[in-house]
């Protein structure tokens, strides 16, 4: 008995060793071999990819395409196991086999293999490293006191994002203000365009960091998204007034206005003191223009003035947290009515007398001492003589301009005609000033020269009188 098993063990190990060593040593088969290396992928999220696996001398074996990391069978030669839309296999009828990846994931990264059913096994291996753009999510995006406090709170916002490799995180302010940092009870500040980290925390806020701020992130794997938040600081109203005081005529149209500060929005409004409130018609039109976020301008204008319109004018602010009121004082500007030409005095003209002098021309006129006549007299008395007598006719008014008035003489015979005494009544002669030549009148001299000349032909014995 023990013999016969003996034996039968003996066949079994030799039978064995007969068909490994005839599957070893075939001598007249040819083994498979790679024509080249798979190739490695890094490609962004949503690409197209594929595996290229070239065999020689395949002979009876078969290709299959492997998931390393799960040792999932994707296909055997041309036909798919894999139920996956996304993959597809192909053969050029001759030694090339392609794994396609369509649309590829964060999950189809990973090793891929080209195996060969032989004895032992054959196998190249590729990977796909699949980018993945950075994605902000969608998760509670605030933590702790919210978006919204009262100034002087702390304000705490967070925001996630994924992606391949881990996305870098910054804020800034949508309006390229600097982020504001406040530390040690409002003491200590720090300004920034930009701030590091999933998280932004703002202490001690004031008004002027309201507004929108934008969570950005990147991984230099295209595009860079940014998500937004919207802070809101809320205070008690405030109402500016820059001209509390306005004065216009009646008949205009005048223009006064105020500026509010408030958070939440309130409800704004006018009002006369003593008159009620103002509603928007012809005679009140008004109107707001934003600023920024928790400011803006009201503006009121009144037309065609009246003396009821003049007064005290109210501009009010009214929101959850309370009430203010600004006050602008509208008066009548009387303004100085224009001359007419009944008012415009009438101007006498100046008078120039002609011919007759004048107390100012007696100072002016000075006559030397006249030549002696034929009896031997000094003819100095007689012009004096005759200048008392010229002194005592009447004046003449005129609106002529200033002129050089001559006096009239005749003469006779051989003898011209002699003329009488000069005076030129100007002003300025006048109170002493003496023109030269150039404007246009006789010099002082000259004058005297011509009455001393007419003086002595009228004392001449040849001259006949007439």
């Amino acid at each position: 008995m023990f013999n016969r098993n003996l034996i039968v063990v003996a066949l079994i190990f030799l039978y064995g060793n007969l068909e490994v060593n005839c599957q070893m040593h075939e001598p007249d088969e040819i083994m498979p071999e790679f024509y080249a290396p798979l190739e490695n992928w890094t490609v962004t999220q949503g690409r197209d990819i594929y595996f290229t696996c070239t065999v020689n001398n395949l002979g009876k074996y078969k290709v299959a395409w492997i998931k390393s990391d799960s040792k999932a069978i994707l296909a055997i030669h041309t036909n798919l196991i894999a139920h996956n839309h996304r993959l597809t296999v192909t053969h050029n009828g001759h030694n090339t086999w392609k794994l396609h990846v369509f649309n590829v994931q964060k999950n189809d990264t990973g090793s891929y293999m080209c195996q060969i059913n032989t004895q032992p096994m054959i196998l190249q291996t590729g990977y796909l490293d699949v980018r993945i753009p950075p994605n902000i999510l969608d998760e509670a995006d605030i933590e702790g006191p919210g978006s919204a406090a009262m100034e002087g709170g702390t304000i705490r916002l967070r925001c996630r994002s994924t992606g391949k490799p881990e996305p870098k995180v910054h804020w800034k302010r949508k309006d390229n203000r600097h982020i504001v940092i406040r530390s040690d009870g409002a003491r200590e500040k720090q300004e920034s365009a930009t701030v590091k980290g999933d998280t932004l925390e703002l202490t001690n806020v004031h008004r002027t960091d309201m507004g929108k701020y934008l969570c950005i992130a990147k991984n230099n794997v295209p595009p860079t998204v940014s998500k937004e938040f919207n802070v809101q600081i809320h205070f008690h109203p405030m109402i500016k007034v820059t001209n509390q005081l306005v004065a216009a005529p009646t008949g205009s149209n005048v223009h006064i206005q105020c500026y509010v500060e408030t958070s939440p929005k309130a409800m704004h409004s006018w009002a006369k003191v003593d008159g009620g409130d103002l509603m928007p018609n012809a005679k009140y039109k008004m109107s707001e223009t934003p600023i920024n976020e928790y400011s803006l301008q009201m503006d009121l204008t009144i037309t065609s003035l009246e003396p009821k319109d003049f007064g005290s004018y109210l501009c009010i602010a009214k929101n959850a947290l309370g009430k203010a009121e600004g006050t602008i004082r509208l008066q009548e500007l009387h303004l100085p009515s224009a001359p007419t030409t009944s008012d415009v005095p009438e101007q006498e003209p100046e008078k120039y007398d002609e011919g007759v002098p004048t107390d100012s021309d007696d100072e002016n006129f000075v006559l030397e001492g006249g030549e002696p006549t034929a009896d031997g007299d000094d003819r100095s008395s007689n012009d004096q003589q005759r200048q008392q007598e010229q002194q005592k006719q009447p004046s003449v008014s005129t609106k002529k301009p200033p002129q050089t008035v001559h006096g009239g003489g005749s003469g006779g015979g051989n003898r011209g005609g002699g003329g009488g005494g000069v005076r030129h009544h100007d002003n300025k002669q006048r109170h002493g000033s003496v023109k030269g030549s150039g404007s246009g009148y006789p010099p002082r001299w000259l004058l005297v020269l011509t009455a001393v000349a007419t003086v002595t032909l009228f004392r001449s014995p040849a001259v006949s009188r007439w």
